[in-house]
C-alpha cells in the first residue's frame, strides 16, 4: 500500500512564488516601458533620466572624494580601498561625470561642488582616526548610496535604470567588503 501524500491546506502556488513572479513581473514593465519611452514617451522624460544621471555622477564623484579622503588619512588601507575607488570612478565615467574623478589619482581631491546631494557621501565629513571605524564608515557611505540608487531606478527609463541597478549592485557589494575589511 503507497503511503498517502501529505496534505495540502492550500492548493496552487506557493507564496514565495507568487511574490517571486509579481517581483519579476515588476522588473520588466519597468524596463520595457523605458524602452518604449525613449521615442518620446512622457513617463520616462529626459528631463528626469537626465536630472537622475546627473545626480548620480555627482554621488559616485562624492563617494570618489569620500575614498580619497579615507586613503590620506589611512594610506596603509591603500591596497583595500584602491580597486574599490577604481570603480567608484568608472561609476562617475558610466553616469556621464566629469573627468577630473578618473585624472585624480593622488589622494588630492578638490572639495566637492556646492549641489552635493548627500551630506553621507560628502567627503568634509572627518574621517575617523581608527582605521575601523573609518572603513565602517565608508562602508555606511556605501550602503546609504546603494539604498538611494536602488530607489531611484523605479523612476527612470530602462537602460539608465539597469545602469542604476548594477552600480547599486556593486555598491552594496563595496559595502559588504568594507565591513569585513574593518573586522
Amino acid at each position: 500500500m503507497p503511503y498517502p501524500s501529505p496534505p495540502r491546506s492550500l492548493s496552487g502556488p506557493r507564496r514565495r512564488t507568487l511574490l517571486a513572479s509579481a517581483a519579476g513581473a515588476a522588473l520588466l514593465v519597468g524596463c520595457s516601458s523605458g524602452s518604449e519611452d525613449s521615442d518620446g514617451g512622457t513617463s520616462g522624460s529626459p528631463s528626469v533620466a537626465e536630472r537622475a544621471r546627473a545626480r548620480a555622477a555627482r554621488d559616485s564623484e562624492g563617494l570618489v572624494e569620500r575614498y580619497d579622503a579615507v586613503l590620506a588619512a589611512h594610506p596603509a588601507l591603500a591596497g583595500l580601498l584602491e580597486p574599490l575607488r577604481a570603480e567608484a570612478v568608472r561609476h562617475v565615467e558610466a553616469f556621464g561625470g566629469g573627468r577630473e574623478a578618473s585624472e585624480s589619482a593622488s589622494p588630492s581631491a578638490s572639495p566637492s561642488p556646492s549641489g552635493s546631494s548627500s551630506p553621507s557621501a560628502s567627503p568634509s565629513a572627518a574621517v575617523p582616526l581608527d582605521k575601523r571605524e573609518a572603513l565602517a564608515a565608508l562602508a555606511a557611505t556605501e550602503r546609504a548610496l546603494a539604498d538611494r540608487r536602488a530607489k531611484a531606478l523605479l523612476d527612470v527609463p530602462g537602460e539608465l535604470a539597469r545602469l542604476l541597478a548594477s552600480v547599486a549592485a556593486a555598491g552594496a557589494g563595496h559595502a559588504y567588503l568594507l565591513t569585513e575589511g574593518a573586522k
